[in-house]
């Protein structure tokens, strides 16, 4: 390889390694910031076991990106060919595991509609049960988002109430309308909003919420991710023809 293109392929192996460097350090920063972050959010990730791994599956990945980043930097500039084989191997890994968590995303999308969370709520939900992961989950998520069930009220309608209600639909204290949205949060008329006065429940579901507030956000991840994967994809490449090329 002549030392003009040799050069240039090292600069270029420098500018994809920094940008994966960049999206590790992003995702290392978000995976934080999910952990830790005190608006409500945690608390809702803490509570289930599927989200509280998911957070650290992404601490952990940040972390990887932003190391191997670094590590590929190194070996472009200083032309280091153990360096160059350790990232392209690494990369590669990372690459395999991201596309088929993106497969298996895309196969079980159907556990994702309204229709399979309505089923959920009804089967397992035990109203102000907060020592029932479940249900905390769901209270949690209905009082930060300011919404009830997965459709509306009308879904715990066949839910039975607790034995000590004096209402005969009660509903949960997580779809009462609050001052402030969260558990500190006073309540804007508790009694009436449990008797079934509307004015005083958040009737809107929380599904339609909850799409309506990450649509945006999807897409841009959707992108973010596609756009990782060809920085992965480009960097493998880089770093064999500079692995080959230098003597």
């Amino acid at each position: 390889m002549e030392g003009d293109c040799l050069s240039c392929m090292k600069y270029l192996m420098f500018l994809f390694n920094f940008f994966i460097f960049l999206g590790g350090a992003c995702l290392l920063g978000l995976g934080i910031w999910v952990i830790v972050d005190p608006t409500g959010f945690r608390e809702i990730v803490a509570a289930n076991p599927l989200l509280f791994t998911g957070a650290y599956i992404m601490l952990a990945m940040g972390a990887m990106l932003f190391l191997l980043g670094f590590l590929g930097c190194c070996g472009a500039i200083r032309e280091n060919k153990c360096l160059l084989l350790f990232f392209f191997m690494f990369i590669l890994l990372i690459f395999l595991a991201e596309l088929s968590a993106a497969i298996l995303a895309f196969i079980f999308r159907e556990n994702l509609t309204r229709e399979f969370f309505t089923k959920e709520l009804k089967k397992h939900y035990q109203r102000n049960n907060d020592t029932d992961v479940f249900s905390s989950t769901w209270n949690s998520v209905m009082i930060t988002f300011a919404c009830c069930g997965v459709n509306g009220p009308e879904d715990f309608e066949a839910i039975p109430h607790l034995p000590y209600s004096s209402f005969e639909k009660a509903t949960p204290e997580a779809c009462c309308q609050r001052e402030l949205q969260s558990r500190e949060g006073m309540f804007v008329n508790k009694e009436a909003c449990l008797s079934g006065v509307e004015r005083f429940q958040n009737r809107q579901g929380c599904y339609t919420v909850i799409l309506n507030s990450f649509e945006t956000y999807v897409y841009l991840a959707g992108a973010l991710a596609i756009g990782v994967l060809a920085i992965e994809l480009f960097a493998m490449i880089f770093a064999m023809c500079l692995f080959r090329g230098i003597q």
